[in-house]
């Protein structure tokens, strides 16, 4: 096996890899576009499949601009999702802590050492 060899079969595996990402891209945009009906995506997939380098280049000319905003839309949402998640998980901020402890003070169910460990707590 010469250079010449190794260098053609790395092009050839970067091209492979740069067409799947695509293919892989125009499919989840097609799946995730809610305003196409089933048959004009059935349509797409099997361009994809028999005529796959013209169907893909038509698809990106004719929806690129759609698909990025789709794309734009499900990061939002998958952010929003994660902070939502965070904020479930973070807890209450020690105000809250401190007012439920004083809560449970004046409801007679701790003691004012309880209380006392639970501010401090609350406060580290």
């Amino acid at each position: 096996m010469t250079f010449l060899d190794v260098f053609w079969a790395m092009i050839v595996a970067f091209a492979l890899l740069a067409y799947l990402m695509v293919m892989f891209s125009i499919i989840t945009d097609l799946f995730r576009d809610r305003e196409s009906s089933g048959w004009l995506k059935a349509v797409w997939v099997l361009g994809l499949i028999f005529i796959p380098f013209l169907t893909s280049l038509v698809y990106l000319i004719a929806k690129g601009d759609g698909m990025a905003k789709r794309s734009a839309a499900s990061a939002e949402k998958v952010r929003e999702a994660q902070e939502d998640y965070v904020r479930s998980v973070a807890g209450t901020s020690p105000a809250d802590q401190i007012a439920q402890a004083k809560a449970l003070l004046d409801a007679g169910t701790i003691d004012q050492g309880e209380f006392d460990a639970l501010k401090a707590k609350a406060l580290a």
